[in-house]
């Protein structure tokens, strides 16, 4: 069974940027589970043995196969390394300071990103918006921009859309959502492209997006120091 699909990032071969996702679904039966769950390390197996929902549990396996999957790549395994976290929760491998990575998951997919550079990912099921909640939590130009949708379904997307670049760049400079809302801002150009305008740091970041399966996913890589 296919459980892991891979993307190489165009434009980021240079720092080896892949990513994975796949769709916990595929979990569901008791053996495919059990299978995997064996291969787990010993904090991945503690992580799943702690969340409550089914559903839960096979997002937090599918994050350790897609690590462990990644990890592959170089040589390495999940069970093998040992993951440390930065000031506000971001992941990083301990013996490994130049290789990067990321997890994100919602609903029931679940995607991870490796590079050879700073960076973020976030996945988010596009369902009806929260208009509310966007005009409290992004800037009045963002919020401007999904309110002006022409239509509902246009306007769900671009919350969501907005919403995963802005956690995917969040992730890469790796201070989540304590970032203030107006050090950074989120454009989408009039030819599809994505700009940001930010006051975090002295780096300059990129985007990669891509549609799977009905969720908005987005990757962030931190580029270079400006000039």
């Amino acid at each position: 069974m296919e459980l892991i699909n891979t993307i190489n990032i165009e434009g980021y071969e240079h720092c080896g940027a892949r990513l994975y996702w796949m769709d916990t679904r595929k979990l569901e039966e008791a053996d495919c589970f059990l299978e995997y769950y064996d291969k787990m390390s010993q904090e991945r197996r503690r992580k799943i043995d702690a969340c409550l929902l089914m559903q839960d549990k096979r997002l937090s396996l599918g994050a350790g196969i897609l690590m462990d999957y990644g990890l592959s790549f170089y040589g390495l395994r999940e069970k093998e390394q040992t993951v440390v976290f930065g000031k506000n929760g971001k992941p990083y491998l301990s013996r490994h300071p130049g290789l990067y990575f990321n997890l994100s998951y919602s609903k029931d997919l679940v995607i991870a990103v490796f590079a050879g550079v700073e960076t973020g990912c976030d996945i988010a099921k596009v369902q009806e918006a929260d208009l509310a909640l966007a005009e409290k939590f992004f800037t009045p130009s963002e919020y401007k921009y999904i309110a002006g949708q022409p239509g509902r379904e246009l306007c769900d997307q671009a919350f969501y859309r907005l919403w995963a670049l802005k956690e995917s760049f969040a992730k890469a400079v790796g201070e989540g959502m304590m970032i203030p809302l107006h050090l950074y801002e989120i454009s989408i150009l009039a030819d599809g492209g994505v700009q940001i305008a930010q006051d975090v740091d002295q780096a300059v970041y990129g985007f990669r997006e891509f549609d799977i399966l009905g969720y908005c996913a987005a990757v962030c890589f931190r580029e270079k120091r400006r000039q």
